[in-house]
């Protein structure tokens, strides 16, 4: 049992160091927007750490497209909650970001300011909540994310800012690995096919190219220290 456990919190850790790049990736795409890179990169890891425990492979996902709305929305949390003067509950702060969308859209189909009852009906919640939202945006310090930039029907700053399509991050970040991997030693694609394409374990990689299983961990411990250094280069 303690052999399993540790197998599995080894499995863990390498899962993490292995996807740091991504988190550094991700986090660059939310720079010069007011918080510091390495923060950015900081609340990412806490996102990645995140989908790693929640992460099952059973449901035939790969571990990359699992981890980054995960990663991207623990730092548009990070944004949301830092952009408060004071602490507000998070209920309050939805709540407000709701009204201040309901605000925007009856403005357009009225073509006037609705009025708290009737933005109270269009969100289905009573007039006391409308204005108890409408209060607790008094702590806001910085334009909320849920507004348009022009005041106009284009897309919020909530949806502009780290608004990614996963399925151009995945080519990108596959295709800045690919000449990195493809100048690897034979042996060290190969432990790495096994391990993270393959799902083998240390031991079942060991027993294959008869090595140790501490020689495979060496191996794969600085050739995924290598990638990671090359990709933030």
């Amino acid at each position: 049992m303690q052999d399993d456990d540790l197998q599995k919190s080894e499995l863990r850790d390498e899962i993490i160091q292995s996807h740091l790049a991504l988190v550094a990736h991700i986090s660059r795409k939310f720079a010069g927007r007011g918080e510091p890179l390495d923060d950015l990169i900081q609340v990412g890891t806490i996102g990645l750490i995140k989908a790693v425990d929640r992460f099952d492979p059973s449901k035939g996902f790969e571990f990359s497209t699992f981890a980054m709305p995960t990663i991207i929305g623990e730092i548009k949390r990070h944004f949301r909650d830092k952009t408060w003067a004071v602490q507000v509950p998070r209920r309050l702060q939805e709540l407000g970001a709701a009204v201040n969308k309901a605000t925007t859209e009856l403005t357009h189909q009225l073509d006037r300011s609705p009025t708290i009852a009737e933005i109270a009906e269009h969100l289905e919640i009573s007039t006391d909540d409308v204005v108890e939202a409408i209060n607790a945006s008094a702590a806001y310090s910085a334009v909320s994310l849920d507004t348009s930039p022009n005041d106009d029907d284009s897309p919020s700053l909530g949806q502009r800012v780290g608004s990614l399509d996963d399925a151009l991050e995945g080519v990108e970040y596959r295709e800045s690995l690919r000449p990195l991997l493809a100048a690897l030693p034979e042996r060290e694609q190969a432990i790495l096919v096994m391990r993270f394409f393959e799902n083998k374990s240390q031991s079942e990689i060991a027993k294959t190219l008869e090595i140790s299983q501490m020689h495979v961990s060496r191996i794969l411990a600085q050739t995924l220290a290598d990638l990671r250094t090359a990709l933030q280069n």
